[in-house]
């Protein structure tokens, strides 16, 4: 079982996610993620999401709450509102930047809060208690 932490930042009424296009056996899967990746032995969530962001989107994210956790296939993914400075633009970088091709396609943007029913997008449901700042009290449920 391996956990992840993911971070959600909005900015100017659009929230930061990252485009995945995937093709396997040449069958083309389009989908976005809330940023974010697995969490080291040893680590906290907390320190797992600011140190994912940094390494995946080259941004110095800073959390202001806990939003919860969902379930994925492999374990549990904890959500977390997060901050970057406004001078900072995200950019792909480490392992995502390495891996990329036309075949695995990675690209951090930021979309409208309003549209985000209407894609594929991986953690959407903590994208709005975001947006309202409501936060919960501890890092990791039990």
């Amino acid at each position: 079982m391996r956990n992840s932490a993911r971070g959600i930042i909005i900015r100017d009424g659009k929230v930061l996610v990252m485009f995945r296009r995937r093709i396997d056996n040449g069958e083309k899967r389009e989908y976005y993620v809330v940023p974010g990746g697995g969490i080291e032995d040893g680590e906290t969530p907390e320190l797992a999401v600011v140190r994912e962001l940094k390494e995946e989107m080259c941004i110095d994210a800073k959390i202001l709450g806990y939003l919860g956790k969902g379930e994925t296939k492999s374990g549990y993914a904890y959500y977390y509102a997060c901050e970057i400075p406004d001078s900072q633009t995200p950019h792909l970088g480490g392992e995502e930047l390495e891996k990329l091709s036309e075949a695995n396609y990675y690209e951090p943007m930021f979309i409208d809060i309003d549209s985000i029913n209407d894609l594929d997008l991986v953690g959407k449901e903590f994208v709005f208690p975001a947006l309202n700042r409501e936060y919960k009290e501890c890092g990791v449920e039990a």
